[in-house]
């Protein structure tokens, strides 16, 4: 088992007059009302608007087959049944037509390996639900070696972050009556043995941090109420989030609570068996791993240590028992190179294993430790190109590995492998569309400071640059997520095939290229990632793709506040604007919901200072009547509970007032995102191509 402290935690061009954007922030604001989310004032506004876009977008004579087209492929019995190794059994979760919600099932290799595997079905959630009365929806589960009989499972109410712990025998099929079973709330429930557990939770008054989660961990007992359990440690409100695990690796069972102080600084420490805490001597920035022997340290800061310096975006690692005895002869496991950056780590019985980033593709390293140092290899039958992914299967027993590789027009395939051998196809997606008269390449564009840019773009090899293809522009740019080359069959069936080109943007903000990357664009710098999507839009116009009235741009979330400020910041480069779950009123978002984790990457709107420099990218305070904006679709869920829907409520309201040309939609349920099933995702899927062909099909 690998160990992260934050393991169980939660995934401008335009300037402002102060004294006019303070007042109407603080003070002026008329749709404070919409940030009640299920008052009926604020549900019947939502219903108005969704009774419009429906009429607008399902009413489209396309929007139907689009509809269908994707449900057909998120329904399709074809996808790849990815699956995690318990015991002897495959554990896979699974939704189709005839189970919407899905099935968490089992099965074993030898049936896995064929065509159409026999499944024991464990737990029906549609059942569950219908059985409850509850729309319930899967958020994993966590089993008790080595028996791997007893489960915590958790669910959530259409989608939310907050969940319900229940605990879950295998063989009987059921939950255990009288068992561990912890109320709604976000937080998590964890096995020490098979009558003890870590629970962090919601234990009443003054137990969640400001971020509205958990601020205290108990070692719980079975057969006590929860709330009797003992106090483990107690964090500060200020706090991100506080919560404990049990390392159950034979050999090297070890137990830690983590504290998260901020979204990237952290606390381990060891809990001995007395309960005593000793505190993990590392920076509080750096992510920190234990496997087996091994101690990791993942650096998003530089690190002095000795006379060197080991610099942002290194992996070092050491024994464990060394290094609290005081030892601190790290080993470099990687360091970053200007086109390099670590994507991920992980481990097998024997062996380390590290994904690299180079220029956006991946890279998979094979690392033995032995006495001159940790070898390095590359593994053999990694791909070249593309998006390729590594995970043990069963690491406290063998070398085995999965591997999933795919790119934007080649079909996901999995693969088992042994380090040293040559991996065997397991499974692979079949292909929704025909790929065949399209290609991928990689461009850079240049940004406002100089800097190159990554962007891929899938297009027609026969593509005319005659600047009139629909293109469609997708980014995200934030909390280090890198975005890379992954088989969408919705993309290819419903975008590509109508004639559109797809463009990915590797913007800072991200981790394409590392911490540097990242941090880059963090706070007061955050206009550099507007700045880079523009500069890849202007690229696509400049190379003439495409134009402003035929480039569409979307994203979601951290991806929603960057549409949000491409709206307001570069109106005249764009065509149309899709901006799901956003975050978008950056002086209230702090207040809303999750919003007080996320300072650290965005600022703190009530320290004055940090308010200067938010104001110029908070596009409910910065949008304009009387200015042309591009068409924008607004989407969001009721059942949110990560971005608030007040965001995208108050902008739609505020920007439909000034007489812009605004759409919404907002599912009742979903979570953040933004949909609780195949059939709610497909018709918000459906929404959003339909607009987009709608807007930049015009004339074509």
């Amino acid at each position: 088992m690998r160990l992260t402290a934050l393991a169980c935690l939660v995934a401008g061009a335009i300037s402002m007059n102060a004294t006019a954007a303070e007042p109407e922030a603080m003070n002026e604001d008329p749709y404070l009302w919409l940030e009640n989310v299920e008052g009926d004032e604020a549900l019947d506004w939502v219903r108005a608007r969704n009774a419009v876009s429906e009429k607008q977008l399902a009413g489209d004579p396309g929007f139907e087959q689009v509809r269908k087209d994707i449900l057909d492929i998120l329904d399709s019995d074809a996808r790849i049944p990815y699956v995690s190794k318990r015991g002897e059994y495959y554990y896979n979760f699974w939704r189709d037509k005839q189970n919407p919600q899905g099935v968490w099932r089992r099965t074993t290799l030898d049936e896995y390996r064929k065509q159409n595997p026999k499944w024991e079905v464990l737990l029906d959630i549609d059942a569950l639900g219908k059985a409850e009365g509850v729309n319930w929806v899967w958020g994993g589960y966590d089993c008790l070696r080595p028996d791997y009989d007893r489960c915590l499972v958790e669910l959530s109410r259409g989608g939310a972050d907050a969940t319900v712990t229940r605990e879950f025998d295998v063989s009987e099929k059921a939950f255990v009556e009288g068992g561990f079973s912890r109320p709604e709330a976000k937080g998590n429930v964890s096995w020490i043995d098979i009558d003890t557990v870590y629970v962090s939770t919601d234990f009443g008054d003054g137990s969640l941090t400001d971020s509205g989660y958990p601020r205290l961990v108990k070692e719980w007992k079975r057969g006590t109420p929860m709330a009797e359990a003992k106090l483990v440690y107690e964090g500060e409100k200020t706090d991100i989030a506080i919560g404990a695990f049990h390392d159950d690796t034979p050999g090297w069972e070890r137990d830690f609570v983590y504290r998260g102080l901020t979204f990237y600084t952290n606390e381990l420490y060891l809990r001995k068996d007395d309960g005593e805490l000793a505190k993990l001597d590392l920076p509080d920035g750096a992510q920190k791993g234990v496997y087996r022997e091994w101690l990791t340290v993942e650096l998003r800061q530089p690190w002095e240590l000795g006379d060197q310096t080991h610099p942002a975006g290194s992996l070092l690692a050491i024994n464990f028992d060394d290094f609290m005895k005081g030892a601190r002869d790290f080993e470099v496991v990687f360091a970053p190179t200007e086109n390099s950056s670590l994507a991920s780590s992980g481990a097998t019985k024997d062996y380390y294993f590290i994904n690299v980033l180079e220029d956006v593709k991946n890279r998979i390293y094979v690392l033995t430790p032995d006495e001159d140092g940790w070898k390095r290899e590359p593994l053999v039958g990694a791909p070249e190109f593309g998006t390729v992914s590594i995970s043990a299967v069963d690491a406290d027993e063998s070398n085995a590995y999965f591997m999933t590789v795919a790119d934007y027009l080649t079909p996901t395939s999995l693969l088992l492998g042994e380090i040293g051998g040559k991996p065997e196809v397991l499974k692979q997606l079949p292909a929704f569309f025909d790929a065949s008269p399209y290609r991928i390449e990689q461009h850079f564009a240049t940004s406002k400071d100089g800097t190159r840019v990554p962007y891929f773009m899938v297009s027609e090899k026969a593509l005319e640059l005659d600047a009139d293809n629909p293109t469609l522009l997708y980014g995200y740019g934030g909390f280090e997520v890198s975005l890379t080359p992954n088989y969408s069959a919705s993309v290819g069936k419903n975008w590509l095939s109508a004639g559109g080109v797809y463009v990915v943007a590797n913007i800072r903000g991200g981790g394409e290229y590392g911490p540097r990357w990242h941090q880059a664009a963090l706070r007061e710098n955050r206009n550099k990632a507007y700045e880079d999507f523009a500069a890849v839009a202007q690229d696509l116009i400049a190379r003439k793709v495409t134009r402003p009235e035929r480039l569409g741009i979307q994203g979601g979330s951290n991806g929603g506040l960057l549409m949000g400020n491409m709206t307001v910041m570069y109106p005249e480069l764009f065509g149309a604007v899709v901006c799901q779950v956003p975050l978008l009123d950056m002086y209230r978002y702090d207040k809303l919901l999750a919003g007080a984790s996320w300072v650290a990457e965005y600022g703190d709107p009530d320290v004055p200072a940090d308010w200067a420099f938010l104001r110029k990218y908070s596009p409910y305070q910065n949008v304009k009547k009387g200015v042309d904006y591009p068409p924008v679709l607004f989407t969001t869920s009721t059942r949110d509970d990560r971005v608030h829907p007040g965001h995208a409520r108050k902008m739609m309201a505020r920007m439909m007032e000034q007489g812009h040309d605004v759409t919404y939609y907002e599912n009742i349920e979903g979570g953040h995102g933004g949909a609780a099933n195949n059939a709610q995702s497909a018709y918000m899927g459906a929404l959003a191509y339909t607009f987009l062909k709608q807007q930049l099909f015009k004339g074509k």
